[in-house]
């Protein structure tokens, strides 16, 4: 994707992404990690999120996009938000044009694979409104990962002799001491809070993944809070059934939300398929013009529904039916 001229980066406070290990220690022992029911509405899921966090949002480019809880704190009138995803669609879109977030750290920011690099993105980076920060595919699962494990740092070889590294001054270069190979280490991220969506879970944050996992199991270890949406909450029997499902534990989950179709209009592996016409026609407005097109957009479905259920209707009941039925269509082949 074309490279953003450096003149046109924004620099605000530098987020310190790169958590002291006993930090760590100390807030995971202060979690209740206890079995015990997290269910929560939309409304109530800002209450769990503070202007100035970095929030890791799961899923990747239109897949498993947990819209309705970023749909809730852009509602909710969060600010100053930095947001990380390892490929960053028109979620990022939203998220800048609100102004809940000034900072995206992803591999990828994109309107989707159909439709090419954000205008929206462009407009306010290169007018200094907010930051792009970039790094490769493999950097941005690394850095999760070793959140995950508690480890300040990855090593690994993805970035070298990349023009993305000269735009990452976070990451440092060293000779293995075992093979005197060149190694770049890319710090951990540890995100404030999480935000994933999955098929089902129970009540209590047992979470299920089908498909592609994508980094939710690593983000999910590396917060220090995980908010999950879900299409169905179903009883912890049906949870034991099967339990190599179950990706993302209990102990790591802070809050649980239904949200049927909380994707729209992305998609849900196994469930419903991507909202093509909605995306042709949010594309096409702001596209046009990413500043009016983006206010004329969040006016109408972000602002106005009074509810998830609205913003599903004005997608079109038509459009919902058809997505699930392809979405379904998967277990029939």
């Amino acid at each position: 994707m074309p490279r953003l001229d450096a003149t046109h980066r924004h620099e605000p406070t530098q987020v310190n992404q790169v958590k002291p290990y006993e930090k760590l220690r100390r807030d995971l022992a202060q979690r209740d990690r206890s079995l015990r029911e997290k269910v929560v509405t939309l409304d109530d899921v800002a209450s769990f999120v503070r202007d100035g966090d970095l929030v890791g949002i799961g899923g990747s480019t239109m897949s498993r996009t947990p819209m309705a809880l970023i749909w809730s704190l852009i509602r909710a009138g969060k600010k100053k938000l930095t947001c990380s995803r390892s490929i960053t669609s028109s979620d990022g879109d939203l998220l800048f044009a609100s102004g809940a977030c000034e900072h995206i750290i992803t591999s990828w920011f994109s309107q989707g694979i159909l439709w090419g690099v954000s205008k929206v993105m462009r407009h306010h980076v290169e007018s200094g409104k907010a930051r792009f920060e970039e790094w490769s595919h493999l950097a941005m699962g690394m850095r999760l990962r070793a959140g995950a494990m508690g480890v300040p740092f990855m090593p690994i070889r993805t970035m070298l002799g990349s023009d993305v590294l000269k735009q990452r001054p976070e990451a440092k270069e060293m000779e293995c001491p075992f093979t005197g190979e060149r190694l770049l280490l890319v710090p951990a991220l540890n995100p404030d809070v999480a935000l994933i969506h999955v098929q089902r879970c129970d009540a209590y944050g047992n979470a299920q993944i089908d498909g592609l996992q994508f980094v939710d199991i690593d983000l999910a270890m590396a917060a220090n809070k995980v908010i999950l949406s879900t299409e169905r909450i179903v009883s912890n029997d049906q949870i034991r059934r099967v339990p190599d499902q179950t990706k993302i534990p209990f102990f790591t989950v802070d809050a649980i939300v239904e949200v049927p179709f909380g994707c729209a209009p992305h998609e849900c592996y196994g469930v419903y398929e991507p909202m093509i016409r909605h995306m042709e026609y949010y594309v096409g407005l702001v596209n046009k013009d990413p500043i009016a097109g983006m206010r004329d957009y969040l006016d109408r479905f972000v602002y106005g529904p009074k509810s998830w259920a609205e913003f599903l209707d004005l997608i079109g009941i038509e459009e919902v039916l058809a997505a699930a039925r392809l979405g379904n269509s998967i277990y029939d082949a």
